[in-house]
């Protein structure tokens, strides 16, 4: 008998619960609580941290949660570091369901660098219009670099105003089109994006475009995660539980 919990968040977490709905397995979908406009689901769902890798062994314990499936976002490193905590605690056997990451193609230009105090780093010089395409919570760091304007696509408004003095909000959720995202880049006239190697097909179009206008990009590496199963595909993942 399963009961399965999957810490969630990201559009293949939805897709998961979707086919474990399908498939009539036992499941819970735990959201950190960043997104105020979560989309509605097929299985029970929980926000909220668990209090750090004892509070999540303690769930995994209390509810009896026989496979944790990590389908968090790449850059939730202490999240996903505390699921293996939990697991090797409780003997919860784990399996991340994770995006490829994105890797550069002819014509890119990327710039890679390990963390946003590198990617503020990376922007020092004149005034330049830039895309910032890495989420709300990381916003501050940028203020180190005021010269800029800063375009900024968040999922949820910002609950107080970003620290930057000249910058635009863009609310929108992907995922995002080439088509749209040209017309994004050619409206605010940017010429230089920065980004989270979040991978994956949703957020990819920003990248695409920037290709094809020829503008640098600077890329923010995944943090590094100790070791862990992991797939990058859902029949993968149903084939792990249906083996464990």
């Amino acid at each position: 008998m399963h009961n399965i919990l999957v810490l969630g968040g990201t559009s293949e977490a939805t897709r998961l619960v979707q086919a474990l709905a399908e498939a009539r397995l036992p499941a819970t979908l735990s959201y950190a609580g960043r997104v105020a406009r979560p989309r509605p689901q097929p299985v029970p769902v929980r926000s909220g941290g668990f209090g750090g890798p004892e509070g999540l062994a303690r769930y995994l314990s209390e509810q009896a949660i026989t496979h944790l499936i990590d389908a968090t976002h790449p850059f939730a490193a202490q999240m996903s570091k505390h699921a293996v905590q939990a697991a090797a605690a409780t003997g919860t056997p784990l399996i991340a369901f994770t995006r490829p990451a994105w890797t550069p193609e002819q014509g890119d230009d990327w710039t890679h660098v390990p963390d946003i105090t590198a990617a503020v780093a990376a922007l020092s010089g004149p005034r330049q219009r830039i895309l910032l395409a890495i989420g709300r919570m990381h916003l501050a760091g940028f203020a180190a670099q005021p010269q800029h304007h800063y375009l900024l696509r968040l999922v949820d408004p910002p609950q107080s105003p970003p620290p930057l003095p000249d910058h635009h909000i863009l609310i929108d959720r992907g995922p995002f089109t080439l088509q749209g995202d040209t017309a994004l880049l050619v409206q605010h006239r940017i010429t230089r994006i920065v980004s989270k190697n979040a991978g994956g097909t949703g957020a990819r179009a920003k990248l695409i475009a920037a290709r094809q206008l020829r503008l640098p990009v600077i890329m923010i590496d995944r943090p590094s995660l100790p070791p862990r199963r992991a797939a990058t595909r859902l029949d993968q993942v149903l084939d792990w539980l249906a083996d464990t």
